[in-house]
């Protein structure tokens, strides 16, 4: 199972590093979002799924497992995922390659370290998961919040030229509207599934104390 979620997050990863998005991220915001989402709420949990706990030191296990590390990781997505949408930054990956590829990378090392320190395990016991689900719910709340800013933006925010979105013409307007509806319709429900489900894993633990 772990093998095949691996193979797939690098497959999706590769994909879309290898041009099947990118190139029309450059002119149509919502390809790029599509690409970001499938970079840090697809790509990344998978590939974390699939290392399980990694190979590292004990001492740094402790470090990258310790129960606010999540909330750190947390924050440091925030930090990326909104500096990387700032409007000259974004124009700056528009026309940049290297730009670009320095973004998708930022977003898959955030998305990771943050699925990673929140799925975090040592001995088979979750070590992580309050604060997982606590630093995935907060994820998915300022994903929402940013999902929601851009569809109801009153004016583009990234240009005024109409676009080329999915093979059909759109309006700057428009192609921002639909960017912020897959936000919200793939990271802000993913993180928050993230969180569900590592709430319920960590009840059903301490049930599991309870009755033994």
């Amino acid at each position: 199972m772990r093998r095949i979620a691996l193979l797939s997050g690098v497959t999706i990863l590769a994909l879309i590093s290898g041009g099947s998005l990118l190139p029309g991220s450059q002119g149509s915001f919502a390809a790029h979002m599509l690409a970001h989402m499938g970079i840090v709420a697809i790509a990344a949990p998978l590939v974390a799924v699939g290392l399980g706990e990694p190979r590292i030191p004990r001492s740094a296990a402790a470090l990258l497992f310790a129960p606010a590390t999540p909330l750190i990781a947390s924050f440091v997505e925030f930090v990326v995922v909104w500096t990387w949408h700032a409007p000259m930054l974004r124009a700056l990956a528009r026309t940049s390659l290297a730009a670009l590829l320095l973004e998708q990378a930022t977003f898959f090392a955030a998305g990771l370290f943050l699925w990673l320190t929140s799925l975090g395990q040592s001995d088979g016991k979750p070590r992580a998961a309050p604060s997982g689900a606590f630093a995935l719910l907060l994820t998915s709340v300022h994903m929402t919040l940013m999902g929601v800013l851009l569809a109801l933006s009153p004016r583009p925010l990234y240009g005024t030229d109409p676009v080329v979105c999915f093979g059909n013409p759109v309006s700057a307007q428009q192609d921002q509207v639909l960017g912020g509806i897959i936000m919200l319709a793939i990271g802000a429900v993913v993180y928050l599934a993230g969180s569900l489900a590592l709430l319920a894993r960590l009840l059903a633990g301490d049930r599991r104390e309870a009755e033994g």
